[in-house]
């Protein structure tokens, strides 16, 4: 953090502390001239306003709360770039020494014990890969077809699952608008074991431009919504629909196929299985046609690892795969 934005951090910090203080004080004292108990002058509804002081307990509270603050802001982070006296820490990052700056996360908890500080997050995580390691690092050696096979493994794959994953796809899986029903066994990229773990490793870009970026004019919409309808077998205006045939072929077919199956090479969704990621209806086709689409599944290799993506991938494939 800069210079001028841990001195902005810490006066404002402090201006409001010591406002707060001020103002209990004020609000503790008598200053309108009227003893206390008796009427204000006011009056609603049958309703009096009397001058009664603050009770006691509850304004003691509130300074228990701006000594717990002051306490708090010595002793941990809070006031800018300032550490506090314990020195805590909850990660590694940048933690500084004489000699330069340990970044390393098992380097820097010997550290932070030798110096007798705490780092919180990286105690943890030491904790629990000293405890979970072997069981990931087992389960990263077994096929995945073998892997698939393991109810506690499935187990293990569906919290990390409801942890990293639920957020866009839903807690079982069947994700909304935008996001892949990942149980009814239909695949942008694919379904088969190893295809389900590159896209979850290296995450996946979907695009399609507007209009396909094809030479389709506005007027031609509704008629290629109206085709695509049909492909999907559903009820839909034949006329219309054969008008629409030939705007899809005037380039469509590349990517989702003579038939409109998809191409999940190129994460083009099929047409023909009434399956829509964006919605279904008429208008919702007519605008992913007019205005395009683009989808980006983020790359999980970095933040899980290998091993927990082996174990994901086991319980994604199994959802649709009982």
């Amino acid at each position: 953090m800069s210079s001028f934005w841990s001195i902005w951090i810490t006066v404002l910090t402090i201006v409001v502390i010591v406002g707060c203080f001020v103002l209990l004080r004020i609000a503790s004292k008598n200053n309108t001239g009227v003893e206390e108990g008796k009427s204000m002058g006011h009056s609603f509804d049958g309703i009096e306003e009397l001058n009664n002081p603050l009770p006691k307990w509850w304004s003691y509270l509130f300074y228990i709360t701006i000594v717990f603050g002051v306490v708090y802001l010595a002793l941990y982070p809070g006031l800018g770039n300032f550490k506090g006296f314990l020195g805590w820490s909850s990660a590694n990052q940048s933690i500084g020494t004489e000699n330069g700056i340990v970044a390393d996360s098992k380097a820097a908890v010997e550290l932070a014990a030798k110096e007798g500080r705490w780092v919180q997050y990286d105690q943890e995580v030491k904790r629990a890969d000293e405890k979970f390691g072997p069981i990931f690092t087992a389960y990263a050696e077994t096929p995945l077809d073998e892997l698939v096979k393991n109810e506690e493994a499935l187990k293990v794959g569906g919290r990390l699952f409801l942890q990293n994953c639920s957020q866009c796809h839903g807690s079982d899986a069947r994700g909304s608008k935008g996001f892949p029903n990942l149980a009814d066994g239909d695949w942008l990229w694919g379904g088969e074991l190893a295809e389900i773990k590159t896209s979850i490793m290296n995450g996946r870009h979907g695009m399609m431009p507007p209009k396909g970026g094809l030479p389709i004019e506005d007027s031609e919409i509704k008629g290629l919504a109206e085709y695509i309808t049909k492909l999907a077998g559903r009820d839909h205006d034949a006329a219309l629909a054969a008008q629409g045939q030939g705007s899809f072929m005037k380039g469509c077919f590349a990517c989702h196929g003579m038939d409109g199956s998809g191409n999940k090479l190129m994460g083009a969704p099929n047409l023909t299985n009434n399956i829509w990621l964006y919605g279904g209806s008429r208008g919702s086709i007519e605008q992913t046609i007019k205005n395009g689409r683009s989808g980006v599944m983020p790359a999980w290799k970095d933040v899980l690892g290998e091993e927990k993506v082996h174990v994901i991938t086991a319980y994604v494939y199994s959802l649709s795969n009982k």
